[in-house]
């Protein structure tokens, strides 16, 4: 990291700007700030250094150390501030998600976990209560057919998907409408 003499002094004040924000508009700028991180790591990676024959006039590409290193570090400061703001706001903000509150943190780890469920559900789901097995081998001997049976009520696998579906669904909607609406400050 680049420190100037000023910093080093701590005679420097550090200008940063209050922002008014919501949490879809907060990933969107974190997106952009990392595509322009990506960009000037890029840049560094193509023109840190060059290839040159002995007999030729090198072509030295424009590359800036100190600008590129500054660049690098502020746009990590920018994202280091609005996750750190958006993860103390998904922590403290409170919603209501059918009859339950439930903070947004709370609300992404149980959509992740539902998520994972509904996938087991959704294989077993589409199980017949009977299924043939296919032979593994070109020879093999048996001649007898194998069969696969299912060891759950089919009904109920159904009717538990269909109740993560709408768990998942709830959740979703009252998560979306806070990442539109509720806006917090992040001082940048």
């Amino acid at each position: 990291m680049l420190i100037s003499e000023q910093e080093k002094s701590g005679k420097v004040e550090r200008r940063k700007d209050m922002q008014t924000m919501t949490s879809a508009y907060a990933n969107k700028m974190l997106k952009s700030l990392e595509e322009d991180k990506a960009f000037w790591l890029n840049k560094e990676e193509e023109a840190c250094t060059y290839v040159a024959a002995i007999n030729e006039e090198p072509v030295v590409p424009d590359y800036d150390y100190v600008e590129v290193a500054t660049t690098i570090a502020a746009l990590d400061e920018k994202i280091a501030i609005i996750k750190h703001e958006l993860n103390v706001t998904n922590a403290n903000a409170k919603v209501l998600v059918g009859d339950v509150t439930m903070s947004i943190d709370s609300i992404l780890i149980k959509m992740a976990q539902l998520n994972r469920r509904k996938t087991v559900l959704d294989v077993m789901r589409k199980r017949l209560p009977k299924s043939r097995e296919e032979q593994r081998s070109y020879m093999s001997h048996n001649s007898v057919p194998e069969y696969r049976y299912i060891n759950y009520d089919l009904e109920l696998v159904k009717n538990e998907y269909e109740l993560v579906s709408k768990s998942i669904m709830e959740m979703q909607m009252a998560l979306d409408k806070y990442n539109q609406t509720v806006q917090f400050e992040v001082d940048i």
